[in-house]
């Protein structure tokens, strides 16, 4: 993020809802924002007499002012302190499934409160201090109230990424990832950070109210306590133990939940998100559907769109998107706006392991899986190593890796070369793996966003991750001298890992194939487009002129300095079969799995779907075989071209150093790549 984003982040600010309904309360109290346009007037005295009849009384019944068509029977055995509002009761108010009870105010004590029509409080010990909106239900809870100024948990700094502070990020309610993650990491991040502040400042002023605001139809209900709130419209807090100093935006269609003795303090809920079973959330940033169940624990943290945190501990992080977190495990000081990945059981990732202050960090980068039982020490940085595995039960030293879809592992054996608490690394391990893993979660995230106002990009092999690919693979044809064993000493970017000399060849092969794919993918893209939209002369020379369009400038570049491709027809030919193999690579990642637990497990296959029917190997099928017959049928349309047309490169001369790659390549990787 950079400052040119800095309008957008405005205008969020002054759009918000929480502002909206504060400052609108703000004017006369809530008597408007609670009842719109309607009059409101004293009770008559034949009206006073009916409610002293079921058992009211009123501190001073002149202070109590209600619509004209305020019906006293729907108030009973409740007590009145200072100005009161009452709304219209006509309706009846569903409680809970089909339950509906009559809208009023029954067995309560209510001090200082403005009350919108047909909303419903029976049995609160104390609602003191409150505007409450149309149809919203108030039942069986101990207190709701305001008890001084309050800024519903914006305002809070939290320590993103470091526990002593640092990477500190001010909340405000509609705060995201992308803001947090530019607030927090950056060189320049300065200027941004200051002009922030200054607009935040703006916006707590515009929020500060004395009175706590439920907004229409949210439904509080079995809770102990709740102090100094926004609830927004529709959510739902049933059976929580306390929600305090704290803004739920929601929305009826996408509800937020607080239930089951869960305790929100400090904190802004977004829509959709839920906290339940007895979870605690303290100093936080819940965003829009995301979840924290079972025990979970979240304190100056922010949760990214839906990602889920049950049983374990999540502290002085910056969680992005997409990252299951289902059992118990600690996540402690971590800066990982990528999200998109796992922590699994017994894991500690956490930051004071060293005895001394807790001021470092981990930056775990897109899609890291973090096995069971991991270990990891800080600090550390896997951002140029996505979609990487830690395997079960290792412990990883302080370290900077970066070569993607790595697995690290425990030795396969004693090196007396390595130092004794080193782990085996394996560049590209999960592209020659598990490519079934990562074509599973593509489709798995896509099919689990319920978000509305974030957007995330579902492709993993994408413009910023091939060229880590192309990175990676360069800095591995880079060893000059082949040997069996490789440090950080021979090889920049393996951390405190070893690499063997067959991993580190396979590894080059897989890099090279998976980013001659996406190329050859644009290209197949470019040539129906020119096809179709533009003339036969736009493919003359095609691969050979600069283009000012992304991703397609960085496709050409790869295949004509990687691959030493300059014609259209050559790449396309080069195409149905790299997408055959990586429909087969798909496949045979699956089968494994399945073939081990055949020899394991007696009755696998009846519990268990096989490769050949799993909808993702079927959608990888269907989409390999559809990528494949498009590109033979365009080679076919553009072999029917004049030869001006179809000898793409005859006329046009290769861009300064456009070849340079291919030439400084040695002749092993030219025979991989080939083979590739």
């Amino acid at each position: 993020m950079s400052l040119r984003l800095l309008p957008a982040l405005r205008e969020t600010l002054t759009q918000s809802e929480l502002r909206r309904a504060a400052k609108a309360v703000r004017g006369d109290g809530g008597v408007t924002w609670t009842l719109g346009s309607a009059a409101v007037r004293r009770l008559l005295p034949e009206e006073i007499t009916t409610l002293e009849a079921a058992g009211n009384w009123a501190e001073d019944w002149t202070r109590l002012r209600v619509v004209p068509d305020f019906d006293a029977s729907r108030v009973r055995r409740s007590n009145f302190y200072r100005d009161v509002v009452l709304g219209r009761f006509a309706e009846r108010i569903a409680v809970a499934g089909t339950l509906s009870l009559p809208a009023g105010v029954y067995e309560s004590t209510v001090a200082d409160c403005m009350l919108g029509n047909d909303v419903l409080v029976r049995n609160v010990g104390l609602l003191a201090r409150c505007v409450v909106g149309e149809g919203a239900c108030l039942c069986n809870n101990s207190t709701i109230l305001c008890d001084g100024e309050t800024t519903f948990g914006c305002g809070t700094p939290i320590p993103l990424g470091i526990e002593t502070g640092g990477r500190d990020v001010r909340l405000h309610a509609e705060l995201s990832v992308a803001v947090a993650a530019a607030l927090g990491r950056g060189r320049d991040r300065g200027a941004l950070v200051a002009a922030y502040e200054e607009a935040l400042d703006e916006y707590l002023n515009s929020i500060r109210s004395h009175r706590s605001i439920i907004e229409r139809g949210a439904v509080i209900c079995d809770t102990v306590e709740v102090r100094n709130v926004y609830v927004g419209p529709g959510a739902q807090i049933r059976g929580a133990a306390e929600v305090c100093e704290s803004a739920l935006l929601s929305h009826p269609d996408e509800p937020v939940y607080v239930t089951s003795g869960a305790s929100v303090r400090g904190s802004v809920l977004q829509w959709g998100s839920r906290v339940g079973s007895m979870s605690l959330v303290e100093e936080s940033a819940i965003t829009e559907h995301a979840t924290v169940e079972r025990h979970g624990k979240v304190k100056q943290s922010v949760i990214g769109p839906n990602t889920s945190v049950a049983q374990g501990e999540v502290t002085a992080s910056l969680v992005g998107p997409f990252v299951g977190f289902h059992h118990q495990a600690l996540l402690i000081a971590t800066f990982w706006p990528e999200g998109k990945g796992n922590v699994s059981q017994g894991a500690n990732v956490g930051s004071n392991h060293t005895s001394r202050a807790p001021d470092q960090e981990l930056w775990p980068g897109e899609g890291l899986f973090v096995g069971l039982g991991v270990n990891v020490k800080f600090p550390a940085d896997f951002t140029q190593a996505p979609y990487s595995v830690l395997a079960c039960g290792i412990t990883t030293l302080p370290q900077k890796v970066r070569f993607p879809f790595s697995l690290i592992s425990a030795p396969s054996g004693h090196r007396p070369d390595v130092p004794p608490a080193y782990n085996e690394i394996q560049p590209a391990w999960m592209l020659l793996e598990n490519l079934y893993a990562l074509k599973r979660n593509e489709g798995k995230y896509r099919a689990r966003d319920r978000s509305r106002r974030s957007s995330f990009t579902w492709e993993i092999f994408r413009p910023e991750i091939i060229e880590l690919l192309r990175t990676a693979r360069r800095r591995l044809e880079a060893v000059a001298a082949p040997q069996e064993t490789y440090t950080e000493r021979d090889l920049e970017g393996l951390g405190k890992n070893f690499l063997l000399e067959s991993a580190r060849l396979r590894a080059i092969e897989a890099y090279a194939f998976h980013t001659h794919c996406y190329a050859l993918l644009g290209l197949k893209e470019r040539v129906e487009r020119a096809l179709h939209n533009e003339t036969p002369e736009a493919l003359a020379g095609l691969l050979l002129r600069r283009s000012d369009e992304e991703p397609w400038e960085q496709q050409r570049r790869i295949l004509l300095q990687d691959f030493g491709i300059t014609n259209v027809a050559d790449g396309l030919r080069q195409l149905p079969d790299l997408l055959e193999r990586w429909s087969e690579d798909v496949v045979r990642s699956k089968l494994r799995d399945d073939e081990r637990g055949r020899r394991i497990i007696d009755d696998y296959d009846e519990v268990h779907t096989p490769a050949n029917l799993d909808p993702f190997v079927q959608q990888t099928r269907d989409e390999t075989t559809r990528l494949a017959a498009e590109a033979v049928r365009l080679l076919a349309r553009i072999e029917t071209l004049p030869d001006r047309h179809r000898e793409f490169g005859r006329h046009s001369r290769p861009e300064a150093g456009a070849t340079r790659g291919i030439l400084a390549t040695d002749t092993s990787s030219r025979a991989r790549r080939k083979a590739v």
